[in-house]
């Protein structure tokens, strides 16, 4: 009868997850070309995405359009890759991010500094919450997925107050929610486009006009 595999030592299994423990808890990096803007970015487990730029993302800064000294808003930054992108297209203007996970906001910091974009900050907000009476030329966010419609609403309201007259509102959506997106901002800014749809997400516009 063969005989029975001996156990590893306690304190052996213990380092091997101690080690492993640690790896975890290392930041996850990697590098990205974004609209032909090169980073180096920084993540952690728990942040959206931390191993790659999700498709929705790639697809919204493919098709957003603005000019080199547009103000622009990041909402729900995550660890930056639209703001920090949004910052490098318009050199002459000012980027803000915002998210209400701080560590999003620390990692987003990190990531400006890191790559040595100066007209771009990350600040802690619960949606608009602490924006202050800022207005921007662009406002962008990749909406998430399982927040509710409610909080849809809130940031179409919360976007056409804080944009200048002409500016517009740039969310990138699960094409499942594209209907509802559509309805959305039509009833809020008066008017839609969708700018394009692949094959999981859809990129969508709308403007404040005048006297909105």
């Amino acid at each position: 009868m063969p005989e029975p595999l001996a156990k590893a030592p306690r304190e052996t299994r213990a380092g091997r997850d101690a080690d492993a423990l640690q790896r975890l808890r290392e930041d996850l990096c990697f590098d990205v070309e974004l609209r032909g803007q090169r980073l180096q970015l920084v993540t952690t487990w728990g942040l959206f995405s931390p191993r790659q730029v999700d498709e929705g993302t790639a697809l919204l800064l493919a098709q957003v359009t603005l000019a080199d000294d547009a103000d622009c808003l990041d909402l729900g930054c995550g660890y930056g890759p639209i703001g920090l992108t949004l910052a490098r297209l318009a050199p002459r203007g000012h980027t803000l991010m915002v998210d209400k996970d701080f560590v999003a906001v620390d990692y987003s910091r990190r990531n400006a500094e890191r790559n040595h974009i100066g007209n771009a900050e990350a600040r802690l907000s619960n949606g608009f919450s602490h924006v202050g009476g800022r207005r921007f030329d662009l406002i962008a966010t990749n909406l998430p997925a399982k927040s509710g419609k409610e909080l849809y609403y809130l940031y179409c309201y919360d976007a056409l107050a804080h944009l200048r007259p002409g500016g517009s509102f740039w969310v990138v959506s699960l094409s499942g929610l594209r209907r509802f997106v559509e309805r959305a901002l039509l009833e809020v800014f008066g008017n839609y486009q969708k700018v394009k749809q692949g094959r999981s997400y859809t990129v969508a516009a709308a403007i404040r006009q005048d006297g909105a």
